[in-house]
């Protein structure tokens, strides 16, 4: 995916310069509490900008400085690749977790999304 799939405010005037769009997008996942989660496409309505597809470009070239594990699938399956890094934090914060079934892949839990995700907590920054 290249820089074009990004909102057009978020090419950065400098190469070195984070994108708009990503430095917005790195400060709602620094907002998460621990232990709750927002999905990408909620982190694109929060913003009123985007979609989740760039929420996740986003995440995956900038937010290895962020929480990211906070900010997840909507499915609440872990990132591919992270799973065990994730549930690390996941079980350090206290993030419900559904245990998967012994039919799983390596029997890795999910998200419970209906009690971990988070609505903003009555923060109105473009999320009702």
């Amino acid at each position: 995916m290249s820089q074009e799939s990004l909102p057009s405010d978020a090419v950065p005037e400098h190469p070195h310069a984070l994108p708009e769009y990503a430095e917005r997008v790195l400060e709602v996942a620094e907002l998460i509490p621990p232990g709750r989660v927002m999905t990408y496409g909620d982190v694109a309505e929060w913003l009123d900008e985007g979609g989740p597809r760039q929420v996740g470009r986003v995440m995956a070239l900038y937010g290895g400085a962020v929480p990211w594990w906070r900010v997840v699938r909507a499915d609440g399956v872990l990132l591919p690749g992270h799973e065990q890094r994730a549930l690390g934090h996941y079980r350090a914060e206290g993030t419900p977790l559904k245990e998967a079934g012994r039919a799983a892949a390596d029997h890795v839990p999910r998200l419970d999304m209906g009690r971990a995700r988070w609505d903003g907590g009555g923060r109105t920054g473009g999320h009702t």
